[in-house]
């Protein structure tokens, strides 16, 4: 293993570097489109929390390598090109969105009602209340099960390979073929993405244990 790592150094540094950019790309933009997503299903408003229901169960539902293919084939095909890592990394954020809305709107709806209430009473309006007061305590909630979407996210991320998006199991699919050492080369890729997915795990305990 040390000598595929060794050998083909550029390669794996290639791989972990794009499957890195991807990751954090996709983490922050489905953490926006998700809580943005969550509050607009708690909205009063039937249209908006229509609107956010749909996405949800739309990209949910919808397996994540569909939803690539669909970016990578047709969307370059009808409306513009996009690359295999910007259909990969789109792709992969509207599918983990997807969960992270419900996991943040179950948070919200764990909320007393009357908080909101509350604040409205003294003067501050829906999205005020939403910010300063709702928001932080569903994000203290629904920091284990974030923790766990943004540690799939991470591995969700190979399905770059199937895009040509260069990533680490891109990288790896290559070597491997190369080489013909599939097992070592692929012990190697597991490693790596250890490296991603095990401190991220940490941390999440952590910040759960800090925020108890």
């Amino acid at each position: 293993m040390i000598e595929i790592l060794s050998t083909n150094e550029q390669a794996f540094l290639t791989g972990f570097l794009n499957t890195v950019f991807c990751s954090l790309l996709a983490l922050i933009f489905s953490l926006i489109i998700g809580a943005g997503m969550a509050i607009l299903e708690t909205l009063p408003s039937k249209f908006w929390s229509r609107l956010a229901h749909a996405y949800v169960e739309l990209f949910r539902n919808i397996p994540l390598l569909v939803i690539t293919m669909f970016l990578y084939v047709v969307v370059p095909k009808y409306v513009m090109p996009l690359s295999g890592f910007a259909a990969g990394t789109i792709g992969l954020t509207l599918y983990t969105s997807s969960f992270i809305a419900e996991t943040v709107r179950a948070g919200i709806q764990s909320i007393d009602v009357g908080q909101t209430e509350g604040a409205r009473a003294n003067g501050l309006t829906y999205w005020q209340a939403m910010q300063y007061i709702i928001l932080p305590q569903a994000f203290k909630i629904v920091i284990p099960p974030l923790g766990n979407q943004f540690i799939n996210l991470i591995k969700n991320s190979s399905v770059l390979a199937f895009v040509a998006g260069f990533d680490l199991m891109y990288q790896g699919d290559i070597i491997a073929a190369t080489n013909f050492r599939t097992i070592e080369t692929y012990i190697v890729v597991g490693v790596l993405y250890l490296i991603l997915t095990l401190p991220m795990s940490y941390y999440m305990r952590y910040l759960e244990k800090k925020l108890a």
